[in-house]
């Protein structure tokens, strides 16, 4: 009998050793993480998990008006590798999978050759979407065909049936629904709502067979938006502005329209506009909220901000006259005259409003000092937020006091040496709408559920507890003063046939940085309200530079645009026509420019009897 030598016996040893160290290695294996990924490939052979997708929410106008919602439709996907896999398990050749897909193809409007080469290319892989936003005809033709590996799946399309009205303030969504600008990126949270799961068993042909209870996660869906906008007086503003702007030749403008009693934004425009289900057809600068975002210097629109707390503090009253020596004035606090466009003589205070006076408020502003100037702007909310609920917000700009100079005295009093936004003007003017309160503005009122119930209301602001720019008295006064702007002053033709409109005209020059300020370049801004008597609407209207010669002056660009926005907004809420405006009284109108009585008749044609404009 042949024995094994001991090297041979060991080899023999080793060799079975090592097979079955493999082979418990393989039980281990196949006991643990062998056995997870074998129960996952059973349970994506046996189940299939779809999202339920969470329908974003509308965005209503206070009225009721939708502005932007979401469209329920399904999509197209095709498994390349599972249809591959049962053509070939069926016995049916290549040639009647390309016929099925030629159909397939003809369904979705796609060229049957692209459809077959694409899911040739991608033979391996599990997933190739097709098409989106199909109609029910399709679906269900889809459906007919019976194609394995041919699926459907709910998507949703946001649409904005307005069209581009509010486009700034709705801004967009991405691709995957997600909010991107505007309130769409604000409210994102909310509007989105979270999406759902359901995990099912299928049979060969991964059609769905049945779904435990623990496997269903229903989708949770996005709030409504009740919005304080009026999606007429929005349509007004965006129609009033656009036709100034087309006008004058002006690349850009803005319009806000507030209620000054709540601080409700009933219309905020920018110009030029977009169409916001399609944000990448417009370039990133047209869809910029320049309303709120991109602050200029305001020139004479901030003069009404100095003079009422110059009034309120006694520096000066309405009925004093200012010695305006001639249509130049050297100050001692700068070396560079200032100039008024026309000379008048003398100015009582109440004048310096209406005419623009560059040198009048520039002698206010020397009286009043750097302290207290700084204080009147800065009492009026400029340099600092509104709050607003917007993304991006600017604060605008207003120097600490420290860093003002003696120059900045007769710079500010114009309307220079700082920075503002459209709404923050709006608002500064609704505290002369509202006896002295610096309300906040607000956009929205308040979430719906998808159901429409109201989940919460925010709730009315009460003046009482809102700052006090200035008291109630002085308010009123600046008011009436603002009336005579367009009876009598730089905006004759904002004037109304109806309502007693008071405002204030500005044109300011545009800085170059290191090169100075522009002598061709101007911002023509209209701020103001009606009707006089109890004020319902606040506006400020600005046009970037305009066409000079076509016009440039405020009162000339922006005023008649500002007035035919509040006479189509006052005449839409119904609002009854406005008495006589009273005169000034006579110990003022005694010292005013070229005073006529008759002047203040309701006017039979834009501008009134005898009216004349200067120029701001």
């Amino acid at each position: 009998m042949t024995t094994l030598s001991p090297i041979r016996a060991a080899v023999v040893l080793l060799a079975i050793i090592v097979a079955m160290t493999a082979l418990a290695g393989r039980v281990a294996y196949l006991q643990t993480y062998g056995r997870q990924q074998t129960i996952r490939r059973a349970e994506r052979q046996q189940h299939m998990t779809e999202t339920l997708q969470a329908r974003r929410g509308n965005i209503w106008d206070r009225t009721g008006v939708i502005m932007a919602g979401t469209v329920q439709s399904r999509a197209l996907y095709v498994d390349p590798k599972f249809m591959l896999d049962c053509y070939q398990a069926d016995g049916r050749t290549l040639a009647e999978m390309d016929d099925d897909v030629s159909k397939l193809a003809r369904l979705i409007d796609r060229d049957p050759y692209e459809v077959s080469q694409l899911l040739s290319d991608k033979s391996e892989t599990r997933f190739v979407r097709l098409a989106d936003h199909l109609d029910n005809n399709v679906c269900a033709a889809i459906d007919k065909l019976d194609i394995p590996g041919v699926g459907l799946m709910p998507t949703s399309e946001r649409y904005y049936p307005m069209g581009s009205l509010a486009a700034h303030l709705l801004g967009g969504v991405g691709s995957t629904g997600n909010g991107l600008e505007g309130l769409e990126l604000q409210f994102d949270k909310q509007l989105a709502g979270r999406d759902g799961a359901k995990r099912s068993l299928k049979d060969a042909r991964r059609h769905a067979l049945s779904v435990a209870a623990e496997d269903f996660i229903p989708a949770e869906h996005g709030r409504h938006l009740v919005l304080t906008i009026d999606a007429n007086i929005q349509m007004i503003a965006e129609q009033e502005l656009a036709a100034a702007c087309q006008k004058y030749k002006a690349p850009r403008g803005e319009a806000v329209v507030m209620d000054p009693q709540t601080g409700e934004i009933l219309a905020m425009a920018d110009w030029p506009a977009f169409n916001p289900g399609s944000l990448n057809d417009s370039p990133q600068k047209d869809r910029l909220n320049r309303a709120i975002v991109v602050p200029y210097e305001p020139g004479s629109t901030l003069k009404p901000f100095i003079v009422g707390p110059a009034l309120a503090q006694g520096v000066t009253r309405l009925r004093e006259v200012w010695p305006i020596p001639a249509k130049s004035y050297k100050s001692p606090l700068r070396r560079k005259p200032i100039t008024d466009v026309h000379f008048y003589g003398p100015l009582a205070t109440w004048d310096v409003l209406v005419k623009s006076s560059n040198i009048g408020m520039t002698m206010i502003g020397e009286r009043l000092g750097k302290s207290r100037l700084f204080n009147a702007v800065t009492g009026f909310g400029f340099g600092r937020r509104t709050g607003v609920e917007m993304p991006g917000e600017d604060a605008g700009a207003v120097n600490p006091l420290a860093r003002w100079h003696d120059y900045s005295i007769p710079s500010v009093a114009q309307g220079y040496e700082l920075m503002v936004t459209p709404l923050q003007l709006a608002r500064a003017m609704c505290a002369y709408g509202n006896g002295g309160r610096l309300v906040t503005p607000r956009l929205v009122q308040g979430p719906l559920d998808p159901e429409g119930a109201l989940l919460q209301r925010y709730p009315e602001p009460d003046l009482k507890l809102m700052p006090q720019a200035v008291d109630p008295v002085t308010a009123a006064e600046v008011r009436r003063v603002l009336c005579d702007v367009v009876v009598r002053g730089t905006s004759t033709g904002a004037r109304s046939y109806i309502w007693n409109i008071f405002g204030k005209t500005g044109t300011s020059h545009i800085s170059q940085g290191a090169g100075g300020y522009a002598d061709d370049k101007y911002n023509s801004s209209f701020i103001g309200g009606a009707p006089a008597e109890n004020p319902r609407l606040v506006i400020a209207l600005c046009i970037h530079e305009p066409d000079r010669s076509l016009g440039h002056y405020g009162g000339t660009v922006a005023g008649p645009a500002a007035g035919r926005t509040l006479e189509r907004a006052l005449a839409y809420l119904q609002v009854p026509p406005s008495p006589d405006l009273p005169l000034p009284p006579a110990d003022i109108a005694s010292s005013l420019v070229n005073y006529n009585p008759s002047v203040y008749k309701r006017p039979l044609s834009k501008g009134g009897p005898g009216a004349t404009a200067s120029a701001d």
